[in-house]
């Protein structure tokens, strides 16, 4: 496994063509091992570099090695912008996304025509204008009205839910709009609406004052739409407040080292939201990925991969398969051009749907599907064996500035 520590003051230049034919192949992640998000984030990079090593493994790509650079945006809005700048002038043709500091520094790529693929968790971005050198690896793009979807209130109405208290950071504008979203559609199949708080610092963990709101608007329905450190202390506040919840929902969350935390007896009947196929549910993608993260990065199946890991490995498989396509000299326009013209990628199954890059720019899937993971005393049990998917409401979104 190959990486760069430290970062420095890079004067972005456009990135035309790649290092000698026969040359290893460099391709970027960009992730938050340390600061404020690396409770989610830190692991990230097993996710990525097994991918990269089994490539290798199999000979790499038409013949060459690929090179992976590992930046840490240490949690930083400067800082996330000096990696992006870095990736380029170490002349990565590509860049893979995975962390949600990125929406602060994408134009950078964007003007010096790198592809981006990775995690849109971050913002409106992936979906908006010229920003065509993005693929979202996970969800295939983003439509920037944030249309809303109601299969998670439908959820929380099957689960007994009737009043919602939904929170998120204030600086990210998915998180905002995934919390002030999802109200909106508790409200359209009559769950009242207690709490809806998106003013949450980023990585916040003090939440008595909001735990006692909730109480008073009989909150008994909870969705957090934070990191695991935000999120659990809301859990634990709501509870030691005397919130009385019925069901409780964080997208996030679903990873194995919680099952052998002390938060983990909280957390028994709360509901995770698995975007990715959990290994629990196998098929040819997972069996692939467990068997590469075993051997690459010394985790075992059982050791099951966190979100950030599933979003690393994603990213650096489709960036992997563009430059497959752009031939044995690739370079990031033809990795771009490439990539637009895929129309069935699902990540080798470990996706709930197939993603076609050629129509879905500026626009979500047409589904949103996913797997609810309950917390149980041995572990995690998946609601069903089939993804759970839903449509979204036409024209229920509202733009938001880039």
């Amino acid at each position: 496994m190959a990486g760069v520590a430290g970062l420095s003051a890079i004067v972005v230049v456009p990135a035309s063509s790649v290092s000698a034919a026969g040359a290893p192949i460099k391709i970027a992640l960009i992730t938050s091992e340390t600061g404020i998000a690396a409770s989610e984030f830190a692991t990230t990079p097993q996710g990525f570099l097994a991918r990269v090593d089994l490539q290798n493994a199999e000979g790499g790509v038409n013949g060459r090695k690929i090179d992976p650079i590992v930046l840490n945006d240490q949690g930083s809005l400067t800082t996330v912008v000096t990696a992006v700048q870095q990736a380029i002038s170490e002349g990565a043709v590509g860049i893979v996304n995975a962390t949600p500091f990125f929406f602060n520094a994408f134009k950078y790529a964007q003007q010096a025509h790198v592809p981006v693929t990775g995690g849109s968790f971050d913002g409106s971005e992936w979906g908006q204008q010229p920003n065509t050198n993005m693929f979202a690896s996970d969800t295939g793009s983003v439509d920037p009205t944030f249309p809303i979807n109601t299969g998670l209130a439908q959820f929380f109405k099957s689960h007994g839910g009737t009043v919602l208290g939904t929170y998120g950071y204030g600086v990210s504008v998915s998180s905002s709009r995934a919390a002030s979203g999802t109200a909106v559609a508790a409200k359209k199949i009559g769950i009242k609406i207690g709490v809806v708080d998106t003013s949450v610092p980023f990585g916040g963990v003090a939440f008595t004052t909001e735990a006692l709101a909730a109480k008073s608007a009989g909150v008994n329905t909870l969705y957090g739409t934070m990191d695991d450190n935000s999120n659990f202390a809301l859990l634990t506040a709501m509870q030691q407040a005397g919130v009385k919840l019925k069901v409780v929902e964080f997208p996030t969350g679903y990873e194995p080292s919680i099952i052998h935390q002390p938060i983990w007896t909280s957390l028994q009947g709360v509901f995770f939201s698995a975007e990715f196929r959990p290994f629990s549910i196998p098929d040819a993608g997972t069996r692939a990925m467990a068997a590469a993260l075993q051997k690459y990065a010394h985790r075992s199946p059982s050791n099951f991969p966190t979100y950030n890991i599933y979003e690393g490995w994603t990213g650096a498989d489709l960036m992997i398969k563009g430059i497959q396509l752009a031939g044995k000299n690739p370079t990031p326009a033809a990795i771009i051009k490439d990539l637009r013209q895929v129309k069935n990628y699902s990540a080798n199954g470990i996706l709930p749907y197939n993603i076609n890059y050629s129509t879905i720019f500026g626009h979500n899937p047409s589904q949103s599907c996913g797997w609810y993971m309950e917390a149980k005393k041995n572990g995690f049990v998946a609601t069903s064996k089939a993804p759970v998917c839903s449509s979204y409401i036409p024209n229920s979104g509202t733009p938001v500035s880039s």
